[in-house]
């Protein structure tokens, strides 16, 4: 009662500003996906998918079948009119689909079953932007996997049309069956392992890289093999050990852009990424493919060697890659935060966050537009800011960067009650320096990371309730600056119709609020000032680090002679311990 007493006493003082209904969805919508351009809304429910128009909010396409339900989607655009569907169904299968013309087409299946007892599940889906690129981790009786695809999406264009100008014949027969240009298995990463003897064939230097390499992975595996024995726990009253089954290991991607001297393909389009960066639960490195088309004479059997691995001191437990995929950051195990810069080739200096007990679960850029696209075309010492979420619920901000002093801010404390842990922290691209927080409890509200402040609350309609506050169905129109999100009637409330215990899409639309409008910037739609970074020579490269690093001398000495000083009051405190 105190805690709620708290909480309205906050709220007095706190705007709360409260979203609009504005239809009924699907039976069991699932989840929800915004084009990029802001255009449509697609959703997943229990009999398949359905487009809407974002302003109008009337379905203008819908691909509908009994037994299809839709658990995960993705939108992505490759023409004016055509957008790519990612979706992975209750089962597990992974496909992709067109929005073309206000026609869904199904143009294939990820996961094909052909055999039942090798079925394979899809974990995770992801479509890059303009659909030229997939990832798809996959498992298999204990196996797991990564996928990455290319997509023919000039080829699907050409399809389409076609199909198009077909069913607008009034000659034609009626619907053709079109076969579809098939995806592209470009390479399939398997977790690291012990290698067997392989030859290689290649200039000693490449030799030398491929076996330091091969040396790190292969202590990768052992490493991972060793926590997992560790997880056995041995009981002294009763004298037996307990076994705990071990878990699949999983992999985490991101698509990177080009930037700094690092081996890229030939085959680079601009504005395309060149390179993904993966690593797998239990490890400490974090390893960059090439995006590359496998060779016709490469057996299948060969997996990709990494061309860049980036080692770490603990255990990775999450990262996030900036929106120019210069950074990524990488959150490790002892609340460690390590920041590589991929232009450099160097970590910034790594933050250590003042948090007990707790391991680091989540984290995500916030760009606060404090850098012109100008000045990220050198070495200049900008500063990073991180938005970090901890297993035990305390939010921190970390500020880092080279040559400048690195920072930690703790924006909310550990709660007391487990329906006040946060589900979902979102920096909002449009609104500077405001995320948005959902909490277990269902409560909403909109936080300045910068100055620690609660902007505002949003709440529904006293009589409805979000959907599954511990995983919410929602969308962020960055294009239209609005929140869609599902929400249910209250079970405590009497319900009158059929209708109104349907759920209900609700809306928020950002600009239509004083509060907020003094947030509100604009930014650019791509990070396509990176595009200049790929040309950066080794040497051009290593002078623009001596150069930054002798500007930073006189803050980098200042930063030595406190932490001497915090060495010496330590040592003191522990001698008078003694």
């Amino acid at each position: 009662m105190e805690a709620a007493h708290k909480v309205d006493q906050l709220r007095g003082k706190t705007p709360t500003l409260e979203l609009h209904p504005v239809t009924q969805l699907p039976e069991n919508t699932n989840c929800l996906a915004c084009s990029e351009d802001g255009r449509y809304l697609c959703l997943g429910h229990s009999q398949g998918l359905s487009v809407w128009c974002a302003s109008s909010l009337i379905c203008v396409s819908e691909c509908l079948q009994d037994s299809l339900e839709i658990t995960s989607v993705q939108m992505s655009r490759i023409g004016e009119m055509t957008y790519l569907l990612g979706t992975v169904d209750d089962m597990g299968v992974a496909r992709v689909f067109a929005h073309h013309f206000d026609t869904i087409h199904l143009l294939g299946v990820i996961n094909v079953m052909k055999d039942i007892n090798k079925r394979s599940i899809c974990l995770t889906f992801e479509l890059y932007k303009e659909g030229y690129y997939g990832a798809a981790s996959l498992s298999c009786n204990d196996a797991v996997w990564l996928e990455i695809y290319r997509f023919p999406s000039a080829v699907w264009l050409e399809e389409l049309e076609r199909a198009l100008s077909r069913k607008q014949d009034p000659n034609s027969s009626g619907d053709v069956d079109v076969k579809w240009a098939p995806v592209a298995l470009m390479m399939k990463i398997k977790p690291p392992k012990i290698p067997t003897g392989r030859a290689f064939d290649g200039p000693p230097e490449a030799s030398q890289i491929t076996e330091y390499l091969t040396h790190c992975l292969a202590l990768d595996a052992i490493m991972n093999s060793s926590r997992q024995r560790q997880k056995s726990s041995f009981n002294a009253e009763t004298g037996k050990t307990k076994e705990e089954n071990e878990s699949p290991r999983r992999c985490t991607q991101h698509f990177l852009l080009p930037c700094g001297h690092f081996p890229c393909s030939s085959e680079a389009k601009p504005g395309l990424p060149v390179a993904v960066a993966v690593w797998w639960s239990g490890s400490q490195n974090l390893l960059q493919y090439v995006l590359q088309k496998a060779a016709k004479n490469k057996a299948a059997d060969v997996e990709p060697m990494p061309v860049v691995l980036w080692p770490n001191a603990k255990e990775i437990l999450c990262s996030a890659a900036s929106r120019c995929t210069r950074y990524i950051a990488l959150g490790l195990d002892d609340a460690l935060v390590c920041v590589w810069d991929r232009l450099s080739g160097a970590p910034l200096p790594v933050v250590l966050v003042p948090v007990e007990n707790s391991a680091i679960i989540r984290m995500q850029f916030v760009d606060c537009w404090s850098v012109s696209p100008g000045d990220s075309k050198t070495l200049a010492a900008e500063k990073v800011h991180l938005l970090l979420q901890c297993k035990s619920g305390e939010i921190h901000t970390v500020t880092t960067g080279r040559g400048t002093q690195s920072c930690t801010m703790q924006l909310t404390e550990r709660p007391e009650d487990n329906r006040d842990l946060p589900s979902v922290i979102m920096p909002v691209p449009f609104l500077q320096g405001l995320s948005l927080v959902l909490q277990r409890n269902g409560k909403m509200f909109l936080q300045d990371v910068i100055n620690k402040t609660t902007v505002c609350f949003l709440t529904l309609p006293t009589i409805h309730l979000v959907t599954t506050p511990c995983s919410p169905v929602y969308a962020l129109n960055t294009k239209q600056q609005t929140l869609f999100i599902r929400g249910d009637q209250d079970s405590s409330c009497s319900v009158t119709s059929e209708d109104s215990s349907q759920s209900q899409l609700f809306i928020f639309r950002f600009r239509e609020s004083d509060i907020i409008k003094q947030y509100v910037v604009s930014h650019p739609d791509s990070p396509r000032q990176q595009q200049i970074l790929s040309y950066v020579t080794l040497q051009e490269s290593c002078n623009a680090y001596l150069w930054q690093r002798a500007l930073s001398a006189a803050e980098r000495n200042k930063d030595i002679r406190k932490t001497w000083e915090r060495l010496q009051e330590t040592a003191a405190k522990l001698q008078q311990k003694q």
